[in-house]
């Protein structure tokens, strides 16, 4: 059945949508779901298109979104201007090429590559594309390994947390890789060392740590897992690498957490990504992945092209894109500098931390996390309460927040929460604004006589499964 977010209906505009007078010399009719004849003056298509989307929610009020949804002026005009500019083209645009580059290697001395100016990377579409390169280079170095000593290729497995970012299934699903999930367990949502080695063998090709997990904005103990899996080397010989994911964590923790060890310090991690749309600060979409040096990223996975003009190395999966979110990329680097980013990354994480513990302090609510790594943090129901996550939810669209509602994978499926990303932009002012409103719902919502709504009415499904998806997630030894 069509849904909200699968619009195939006509509601009963069979022959189109009728167009104001007021927006044309006279009216007219455009079809929806076909191509029209004749085209239509500018100011017409744009009066028809834009009406359409003010019926979407305001993007600063989306409080699941983890994606930049302010900029400054200047990186807005910066990628205004770069618009028709093809990432990929850099023979064209070579000045771009070059930022690039010099992203790449910021982000490799920000994350404390071994020799940052040796450390190879790439820009992508978002933190997806770059965590399917991750993986992909983890199972092509495996491969390499094991037919070099004569051994089958046959069946490649990656061991993660089942909390994984969708994009992970799918890296598992495209690529031909087993997924091996650890489980929720009690109050551990995310991935248990312990756990994650007891799911390793000769055929694992990486484990996934993730640095912010999107259920509730906590760090998974990558340091602990390198010496873990250190230790099974030492035990068994198995060599088992790592790729954090740190599609928010890994511009975090760098400014906030600078004593947390979980980057190329480590040497059993080879590979990061994180999205620059992300907590990188740029509007979307863009993302980065890189490797601690050449020797991580098997050459074989580098095309190289000369039809744009000169020889062209590329390893991303997609080919064209616009140049302008790794130029607003640069710019955020050089506008805000260490301590620019500190400054923003610290005051997200004092606005969530503050925030978390006055929606607790209602006493209609239990903190699952507080914002204290993530400047994200999951709640849910206190017990005895009459109104569920969902009905939450739900009352605070009413306001145009949009406060995501939404159950945990395996083994937590009981679990219903609430979650709040607190982004750049997201001021104290805004968090109190929220408080008021959330507390006028309770004053209604504690009039029920019961919860009203459920799972099946959550809007919201962003790194959740369904439940046979879960069921075929679970881990396997």
């Amino acid at each position: 059945m069509p849904g909200a977010h699968s619009p195939s209906e006509d509601h009963g505009h069979e022959r189109g949508v009728p167009v104001n007078p007021v927006f044309a010399a006279e009216p007219v009719d455009i079809p929806r779901f076909t191509i029209p004849d004749g085209g239509l003056d500018p100011e017409v298509a744009y009066q028809v298109v834009h009406d359409e989307l003010m019926l979407d929610g305001n993007a600063r009020l989306n409080l699941a979104t983890f994606v930049t949804t302010w900029a400054e002026p200047q990186a807005e005009r910066l990628m205004a201007e770069s618009l028709d500019k093809n990432m990929i083209d850099k023979d064209e645009y070579p000045r771009t090429a070059d930022l690039e580059q010099r992203c790449v290697r910021m982000l490799a001395d920000l994350w404390n590559a071994p020799d940052p100016g040796r450390a190879i990377g790439c820009s992508t579409t978002g933190s997806s594309e770059a965590c399917m390169l991750g993986g992909l280079a983890l199972k092509r170095r495996w491969q390499h390994r094991r037919r070099a000593a004569g051994q089958p290729v046959q069946r490649p497995n990656i061991v993660m947390g089942i909390n994984v970012q969708i994009c992970w299934d799918k890296f598992a699903d495209y690529f031909e890789v087993e997924p091996r999930l650890v489980p929720m367990s009690g109050d551990r949502l995310h991935l248990g060392v312990d756990e994650a080695l007891a799911l390793c063998d000769e055929n694992t090709i990486g484990v996934v740590a993730v640095l912010g997990s999107t259920f509730d904005g906590s760090y998974e103990p990558v340091e602990a897992l390198c010496a873990a899996l250190d230790d099974l080397q030492e035990r068994t010989g198995l060599d088992v690498p790592v790729h954090v994911d740190g599609a928010s964590g890994a511009m975090v923790a760098p400014f906030c957490d600078p004593d947390l060890v979980w980057d190329f310090r480590l040497a059993r991690v080879a590979s990061i990504n994180t999205s620059g749309h992300k907590y990188g600060l740029v509007h979307p979409g863009v993302g980065w992945a890189v490797w601690r040096d050449t020797a991580a990223l098997p050459e074989d996975l580098v095309f190289r092209v000369n039809y744009l003009g000169g020889d062209m190395p590329t390893f991303a999966l997609n080919f064209s894109r616009p140049g302008g979110q790794v130029i607003a990329q640069y710019y955020q680097f050089l506008r805000l500098g260490r301590d620019g980013y500190t400054r923003v990354q610290s005051t997200c994480r004092a606005i969530a931390t503050g925030l978390a513990h006055r929606i607790e302090a209602t006493g209609a609510f239990r903190l699952l996390t507080d914002g204290s790594q993530l400047p994200v943090f999951a709640f849910t129901v206190a017990e005895g309460e009459p109104f569920s996550v969902f009905d939450v939810s739900a009352a605070l669209r009413e306001s145009g927040w949009l406060v995501p509602a939404y159950t945990f994978p395996a083994d937590r499926q009981d679990l219903a929460a609430l979650r709040i990303v607190v982004r750049n932009g997201f001021s104290h002012d805004l968090a109190g604004l929220l408080l008021d409103d959330l507390r006028r719902v309770l004053e209604r919502l504690r009039r029920q006589a019961a919860p009203v709504r459920g799972a099946e009415s959550a809007g919201f499904a962003h790194g959740t499964r369904s439940a046979p998806a879960a069921e075929r997630c679970r881990s396997q030894p």
